[in-house]
């Protein structure tokens, strides 16, 4: 059965973000147009960021996806690593803060920047 690679950014039970793949099965359509199940969405927001575009530590504050459809964007997380994603790359963000915490900016969340000499185009599918 054909798969589609899911990075997935998301809280872990010690309230760090934190990246893992997994895989949506492409059940629906043809062999010629393999197609994942209807998946839901709540809107779409497009956003342009200039180069130099930095963010501070922060957490998603609804679960989306993030496509990049110009531009490179590195996510960094409290652990010192970090993921570039191009062109025609994508991520699920799902690091919400933990239910009853206070946010810690030395503890939670991913910080986001904008790499190389264009600006960052993004599109966010809230879900």
């Amino acid at each position: 059965m054909a798969q589609f690679r899911q990075v997935v950014l998301f809280t872990d039970t010690d309230g760090r973000a934190r990246f893992r793949e997994d895989s949506l099965p492409l059940t629906e359509g043809s062999p010629a147009a393999r197609l994942s199940p209807l998946l839901p969405a709540s809107g779409l927001q497009l956003r342009e960021s200039p180069v130099g575009f930095r963010s501070d530590f922060h957490c998603t504050s609804a679960p989306q996806w993030l496509f990049v459809l110009q531009g490179q964007m590195e996510i960094g997380l409290q652990d010192g690593s970090a993921r570039v994603f191009g062109p025609g790359e994508h991520f699920f963000s799902a690091d919400t803060l933990p239910e009853g915490a206070t946010f810690d900016p030395s503890l939670h969340g991913h910080r986001s920047r904008q790499v190389g000499d264009e600006p960052l185009v993004t599109a966010f599918v809230r879900v």
